[in-house]
């Protein structure tokens, strides 16, 4: 079967913006999975180590300079 060459371009260029389209999709969801990880990783990590209160703690700092 001929077929003609404008009919094969068209259909290269359409199978191109398949592709394209695959990939712009595959990367915006990697990348809202990889937000949502981090997002909740963040919330986990960011609780701990800090105190739940206001009052200042009584215990020297790790930050003071050595004298």
């Amino acid at each position: 079967m001929l077929m003609h060459p404008e009919l094969m371009l068209a259909l290269a260029n359409d199978r191109q913006r398949e592709l394209i389209a695959e990939a712009d999709k595959e990367r915006l969801l990697a990348g809202a999975r990889r937000n949502r990880v981090s997002r909740r990783a963040g919330k986990a990590s960011a609780v701990r180590g800090h105190p739940t209160g206001t009052l200042a703690s009584c215990e020297p700092s790790a930050a003071v300079p050595a004298r």
